[in-house]
């Protein structure tokens, strides 16, 4: 496990577009997947333990988020060959398990995480209703430990944006696994 953390938000960079599979069966381009006042793209896995420790708090921000216009979508990037937790069944396994709120969807060739730019699971870009990026930063404090009463910085940000267009213009990277790329040792 190599932990990575996200670079700046780069204000204004258009989501890049993409069709994938969900583990519901069903197809999502990029466009079928924007909320009303924006949408969150995040690159999570299986088997990270930064990804486990926050899953729960990670489900009850997109819930609320939905409530105020902004979509969500979780994106698996990772090489399964090296990483089997993260195979496409064990995808539909915790989508189900949890109930994910959002389609949790499968990117096999790994070529989206790379338009994105994303480094590591979780990584979260918050898009505005264009789908401009106006937020790339952490979940909240925690990291792998739960702080008390942390501030919801995703949330937060992304409340911002539905609101007015703007993520907030201080933000703190996020942290995590490196994304397990094709062709690299495990």
């Amino acid at each position: 496990m190599v932990r990575t953390e996200t670079p700046v938000c780069e204000f204004g960079k258009p989501a890049p577009d993409f069709r994938l599979p969900g583990t519901d069966g069903k197809h999502y381009s990029l466009n079928e997947l924007r909320g009303p006042n924006g949408l969150l793209v995040m690159f999570i896995c299986n088997h990270c333990p930064y990804v486990k420790a926050i899953r729960d708090r990670i489900l009850r921000d997109v819930a609320e988020l939905k409530s105020l216009g902004v979509n969500s979508v979780a994106i698996m990037s990772n090489d399964p060959t090296d990483y089997p937790e993260d195979s496409f069944a064990n995808m539909k396994t915790v989508a189900t398990e949890l109930k994910f709120p959002m389609p949790y969807l499968f990117d096999d060739t790994q070529e989206v995480a790379k338009r994105f730019g994303a480094v590591c699971t979780p990584d979260f870009f918050g898009y505005d209703k264009n789908l401009a990026l106006q937020y790339r930063g952490r979940l909240d404090e925690s990291r792998k430990e739960p702080v008390p009463n942390a501030r919801r910085d995703l949330f937060e940000a992304m409340k911002q944006v539905a609101q007015t267009g703007h993520g907030p213009k201080d933000q703190i990277p996020s942290m995590g696994c490196s994304i397990k790329w094709k062709g690299e040792a495990a």
